[in-house]
Parts: C-alpha cells; structure tokens; sequence
C-alpha cells in the first residue's frame, strides 16, 4: 500500500488541531507509563523524599475518585481542547432542558475505540456543557485503575473523571441538592472491541446494575447516542469467536482492560497511524426517564425500566439517524 501523505502547506489550525488530537491519544496510551516511570525514578533518585511524601499522600487520598473526584475548570476550560474538538469536528445536542436541582445518569452510546466523544464532551467544556446545562457538573465512569496510577490520577480527576465502581456512582447520585451528572459508558470496555465503521450493536442486554442504582436514588436516566464515535478507527477483524477475539477477552479478564488492535492515520499521511480520522461526532443528549425511587428494587422493577430505558434509547437514535447519515434501514441491536 502505496502512503498518501498530508499537503506541505495546511492552514496552521489544522496543525493545532493534529496536535491537539495526537497528545489525547498519547496520553491514553502512554501517559500512565510514562507517570509510573518518572516516580520510580524519583525514588530511586534525589527527589525520593518528595516522591514518597506525595505516595503517601495518594494512599491518604485514595478515596477521592470514589468521592467526586477533583475536577478543576481550569483544566476543563484548555484552549487545546477546543482544537481537539474542531478536528473531527464534536458537537453537543441538548434536546431537552434540565433541573440542575436533580442529578442525573447520562447513558453514554456507543463506548467506541477510545469514547472521543465521551471525553470532549464531559471532561472539557469545547462543547459548551456548562452553557447547554447550566447548574449540572458532569462526571465521566472510568476504570478504576487508572487511579492507582501516580501523577496521571491528578490529571484524569482534573477532567472530571471518577472511579466506575458502584460505590463512586452511589456517592454521585445521592449528593443533596442535586446538580451532578454521572455520565457511564454503559456497554464498558468490552463494548470497545466491537466499534467497527458502521456498528450499531450495544452490549446491554446483560447490564442492569445501573438501573438498579438509579431507582435507589430516584435518578432520572438520559439516553446520549453519539452519532460518528464507531467511525474514527479501523480494527483488525475480531468477529466474536475468533481466536484474536478470545485472547482480548482473555486479556481483559486479567488484566481489567481491553486492547482493540485499532488504527487509522498518522500525523503526516492518511494510510495508517494511530490518530482518528477526522470523522464528526453529533452527540445528542435525549429527555430523561424519570424513575420513582425504590430502596430495595425487586428484579421485576429493574427489568421494567431497564426495558423503558431502551426503548428510549432506540427512540432517540431512530429519531435523528437520518440527520447524522445513518440509512434508513440501519438500526440498533442489542446482545
């Protein structure tokens, strides 16, 4: 295959934007590393009495991505994320306004590769969240390992991300006064491994524990389809049963996360390389599903709204997929 390299001359926004885009990237898939390494040289070197002062306090504080975390609109507000948006480009869709007395659980379609969507919408303000939802404060679920890590556990709370744990999602919703937004990729990293160009196929069939948690709080659910997020990468085949398949799941089962072989550009040509292609992402944010609240919710309860929630969902995409160029005859499947 014969690389089809980028112009020499491109306006100096594109630049930015590439720019922007290939650190996001490095930093999902080298940040955490390269964190681990320069503490253990710490310690290992002069700095080892600040490096174990700061372990310590890690150890002290290992309880705050459970706890809200510790975002910081300084960070959310970056010029370098509106680059990152204005390369795919991402957009934001409010459908409906919302109390900022009440919390929320935002349900976020389809998890993706590397849940771009996910990211410039709620760990930054690029999108305008804040202007589209004013009063609400938006928490990005990830795994709770990234937040063992030292150093780039600072970096993933100053976004607004917490712990995906049960106990970070109960502490979320019951805040008093309302004003907090959990927003949880509800098909999980297993998801990741489907996000093939042209997916429609959402695992959650078998994923009914958020259900359960939002009935104990009263929490309204709200639907969020990300129209685009399966379009930034290719994969390598892995069609379930597949030997590549069943070593990813292997790998996730011991290690907690998955690795999707993906690709797609690089920074000077368009053949091949591990940035996204410029692909634009229409998330649009549904009306939300008012649950009564329910201390000890019978499995027939939960699997009630869990039904009414799809149905919303399904709703919501066959209402604006011809708007983001989905056919017709494409529609969304559940396993």
């Amino acid at each position: 295959m014969t690389p089809r390299f980028a112009p020499l001359r491109l306006p100096l926004r594109r630049r930015l934007q590439t720019a922007a885009v290939l650190q996001w990237v490095c930093s999902f898939l080298a940040l955490g590393e390269l964190c681990v390494l320069l503490f253990a040289l710490a310690l290992r070197g002069s700095l080892w009495l600040p490096a174990l002062l700061y372990g310590l306090w890690v150890w002290a504080d290992r309880e705050t991505p459970r706890r809200g975390g510790r975002p910081s609109a300084w960070v959310r507000g970056w010029t370098l994320w509106t680059h990152f948006r204005d390369y795919f480009p991402i957009t934001l869709v409010r459908t409906q306004e919302l109390d900022p007395h009440l919390n929320y659980l935002f349900g976020f379609h389809p998890h993706g590769v590397l849940a771009a969507g996910a990211f410039a919408n709620f760990c930054t303000e690029a999108t305008g969240f804040g202007g589209l939802f004013p009063g609400l404060h938006p928490h990005l679920l990830t795994l709770p390992c990234w937040f063992r890590i030292p150093l780039f556990r600072e970096y993933l709370m100053a976004g607004g991300l917490v712990s995906s744990e049960p106990q970070s999602l109960r502490y979320l919703l019951g805040q008093p006064g309302g004003g907090q937004v959990a927003v949880l990729a509800l098909g999980g990293p297993p998801e990741a491994l489907d996000a093939h160009p042209g997916a429609l196929s959402l695992q959650l069939l078998a994923r009914k524990g958020f259900v359960r948690i939002a009935l104990e709080h009263g929490t309204p659910l709200v639907p969020v389809f990300s129209f685009g997020e399966n379009e930034l990468f290719q994969q390598v085949p892995n069609p379930p049963g597949s030997w590549l398949r069943r070593l990813q799941l292997r790998f996730q089962r011991v290690f907690g996360v998955t690795a999707p072989l993906f690709h797609a550009r690089g920074v000077f040509q368009y053949s091949f390389g591990l940035l996204p292609y410029r692909r634009a992402i229409h998330t649009v944010g549904g009306a939300p599903l008012m649950l009564p609240r329910t201390p000890n919710p019978s499995p027939e309860t939960v699997e009630r709204w869990h039904r009414l929630y799809l149905e919303r969902l399904v709703a919501l995409f066959e209402e604006h997929k011809l708007g983001y160029g989905v056919p017709p005859e494409r529609h969304l499947t559940f396993v």
